[in-house]
Parts: C-alpha cells; sequence; structure tokens
C-alpha cells in the first residue's frame, strides 16, 4: 500500500531538505513540492498567492495519478487549517493508499530564527517570494501565528506523528523521519 506523506511543520523548518532526501533514498517516491510546481506557473513571481490557487488542483491530481500506480509520495508543505489535511487524508482514502502527517518542530523562537537566517537558493526560487509575504502579512508576528496555529491543530489531528528538529541535524532529523514511517 502507498503511502501519502505530508510533511508539515513552520516555514524554513527544513522539510523541504527532508522531502528531497527521502526521495533521493526511496527510488519511485514523489517529491511533490507545492511550491516548486507553483514555479511552473507563469506569473507566480508577480502573484503568488493566485498561482498557488491554480496549482491545488494540479498537485492534488499528480499526488492521485501517482499513489493509484502504488508509488509514495511526500508533500513538504505547512498545513494548518483542518480540512486542508483532510482533503489529503481523503485522497489516501480513494487511492487506497495510507495517510501519515509528520510535523516537524523546533522550539518557537528557534523555528523564527531559522527563517530569519534561511538564505536564499537559486534551486528553491520561491523563498524570497515567501519572505516577502510574511514581512507583509506581520513578520515574526505572522510566523508565530502559523506557528502557534500548527501546535494547536495537533490537538485535534491524534495520528499525527511530531519529530524534533535541531537546526543543521539534518541526518539525525531525517533518521527520525525514517523511524516515524518505519512500519509498527
Amino acid at each position: 500500500m502507498p503511502d501519502l506523506i505530508l510533511l508539515n511543520g513552520p516555514p524554513g523548518i527544513g522539510k523541504s531538505t527532508l522531502a528531497r532526501l527521502f526521495a533521493d533514498r526511496h527510488p519511485g517516491t514523489l517529491n511533490l513540492d507545492v511550491d516548486q510546481v507553483r514555479c511552473l506557473i507563469g506569473g507566480w513571481q508577480q502573484d503568488f498567492q493566485s498561482a498557488g490557487e491554480l496549482v491545488r488542483p494540479i498537485v492534488r491530481s499528480m499526488a492521485a495519478t501517482h499513489l493509484a500506480v502504488g508509488r509514495n509520495v511526500i508533500m513538504p508543505q505547512f498545513f494548518d487549517l483542518d480540512h486542508e489535511i483532510a482533503d489529503l487524508r481523503g485522497l489516501a482514502e480513494e487511492t487506497g493508499s495510507s495517510f501519515r502527517e509528520i510535523v516537524i518542530l523546533d522550539t518557537k523562537g528557534r523555528s523564527l530564527t531559522r527563517f530569519t537566517n534561511r538564505g536564499s537558493d537559486e534551486n528553491l526560487p520561491w523563498h524570497d517570494q515567501v519572505r516577502k509575504i510574511v514581512d507583509q502579512g506581520g513578520g515574526p508576528l505572522l510566523l508565530e501565528a502559523m506557528y502557534d496555529a500548527l501546535v494547536a491543530g495537533l490537538s485535534r489531528r491524534p495520528s499525527a506523528t511530531l519529530i524534533h528538529s535541531t537546526h543543521g541535524a539534518i541526518e539525525e532529523t531525517y533518521a527520525a523521519l525514517t523511524d516515524a514511517l518505519a512500519p509498527s
């Protein structure tokens, strides 16, 4: 049975890095990074939010297609709304797949610092766009609210698995991810 794995967590926590590692080390896994797909929509730099609305059904279709042929999908994306996560869970059920939500967290203060100190990455061109959106939305106050909403939602999603991430400890965090996904 294939897995639909949601790698959830605050911006800058390392979701994309972990998803790339997982896909690289598990051939056939689709690393379905929503922001990478968003960058395929013309004009995404000028209207990041609208491109996001356009890309959601595309991403859902990509995941469904990949899961339907028996392959895993890992999706690094911040989700704090229950209905978004329920939609992914429903997609897994529709395709006969299992759904796993892995939430990657550090302390709130360190999470904010990690986002703030995250540099530009030519392989991840949306980072600068996300930084602008965060700055326009209140900067640290927005990041704190996102963190708090994510943590509050965990009480409503007891099946979510929490993994602690320490800045710079990529292999250790990756090992915790693979342990969390190992069959019980």
